[in-house]
């Protein structure tokens, strides 16, 4: 893998990028739709590319281990040959599941134990055969396994975690070095900044993953709760200390306004449930501002969802029509509602970009984040 920078904003730390992998070209500030179970709900594979312009999903290493399984995947040639998406694929290696799973799960040097949502079985994931699952899955980019502490936390338990993710990553790079491939293809490996909101931490495991050189980095254990300006001052500490001339990816953040503020910041990937979960629920986001579609007020009209956005699902479908299906509960509604925000997702990290290279995001930004954030 391989990371260029195209473009550097003046006033801001901003910037656009590119990152070469074996298996395509990804643009950057970018979003990556979350794929957890091996698919991005409601959508195939054709419209991800075709409609959405996709040019990296998400896969989870969680879900993909207990569900369908490693022989399963290993026998039909990793994630890529299961469900036929030919571009790159990132895995989350389970760390937040994990921190989800609080009443199901045990922590302890070694690794976590954890019972499955599914079934109830037991079940270990060391850093060691984290890496190996990853190696299975053939994502792309797989991240080191690491604790994600909960907000609130106190002090000393932040610091706990934070270096037991630090020796969990010092594994994690050993059994990488140690492992190859499966597929033909190269992966690389990103570790993760934790610390919570507290600056000295954070500082303390940016230094840390920094010096690890690995291909990318990434930063963990935000959008669980803080403040919003907590997080933004975490995130331009964080970035401070890791190197310029690597990806920097913000691990399941956030809303439109936490996207361009973090580009702002120096962040060059994201992603996140919201434009998918948010458009099951009947929740869009424009480019005139958020829209509820199960309001009444859209009973009867006959526009596009958004003109503006283009691609097929945004501009072919009325808004009175999606509301029906929403309402009536049509697996359809689901459809379009999730490729029009994932449209407007891709669509406002791709209007960065240009906004950066014109030398006119600052502006830009301060002009779109108001209209995109009003409720309509």
């Amino acid at each position: 893998m391989r990371f260029e920078i195209k473009a550097r904003d003046a006033t801001t730390q901003a910037r656009v990028g590119k990152i070469y992998t074996e298996r395509g070209e990804i643009d950057t500030p970018i979003f990556m739709p979350v794929g957890t179970a091996g698919t991005v709900k409601a959508v195939h594979q054709r419209e991800l590319e075709q409609d959405i312009q996709a040019q990296i999903i998400l896969g989870n290493t969680y879900h993909l281990y207990l569900r369908p399984g490693l022989e399963i995947l290993r026998k039909l040639g990793g994630l890529h040959g299961f469900n036929h998406w030919n571009r790159p694929i990132l895995t989350d290696s389970g760390g937040y599941q994990v921190y989800s799973l609080a009443g199901i799960r045990k922590i302890t040097e070694e690794g976590v134990k954890f019972q499955s949502h599914i079934d109830g079985s037991r079940h270990v994931f060391t850093p060691e055969n984290v890496i190996n699952t990853q190696r299975v899955i053939g994502a792309d980019i797989i991240m080191a396994f690491d604790e994600c502490p909960p907000y609130p936390c106190e002090y000393s338990y932040a610091e706990r975690s934070m270096h037991l993710t630090h020796r969990w990553l010092e594994r994690c790079i050993r059994q990488f070095e140690q492992t190859e491939p499966l597929y033909g293809k190269e992966q690389v490996l990103f570790p993760i900044v934790q610390g919570s909101i507290y600056k000295d931490l954070r500082k303390q495991s940016a230094e840390f993953v920094a010096l690890q050189d690995c291909a990318g980095n990434a930063i963990g254990g935000l959008a669980v709760g803080e403040p919003v300006e907590q997080m933004y001052e975490t995130i331009a500490l964080v970035n401070e200390i890791l190197p310029q001339e690597k990806p920097r990816y913000l691990m399941g953040v956030g809303t439109p306004a936490n996207i361009l503020e973090s580009i702002a910041l120096g962040v060059d990937m994201f992603d996140c449930v919201m434009p998918t979960r948010n458009a099951r629920n009947g929740t869009l986001f424009t480019t005139q501002g958020i829209i509820n579609i199960k309001n009444k007020k859209w009973e009867a009209d006959g526009s596009p969802i958004d003109e503006q956005l283009g691609g097929y699902a945004s501009t072919y479908y009325s808004k009175a029509y999606l509301r029906h299906l929403i309402i009536s509960r049509e697996i359809l509604g689901a459809q379009i509602a999730t490729l029009h925000n994932l449209r407007f997702y891709l669509w406002l990290v791709s209007e960065a970009r240009k906004q950066i290279q014109n030398q006119t995001f600052s502006q830009w930004k301060a002009t779109i984040l108001p209209i995109i954030t009003q409720k309509i």
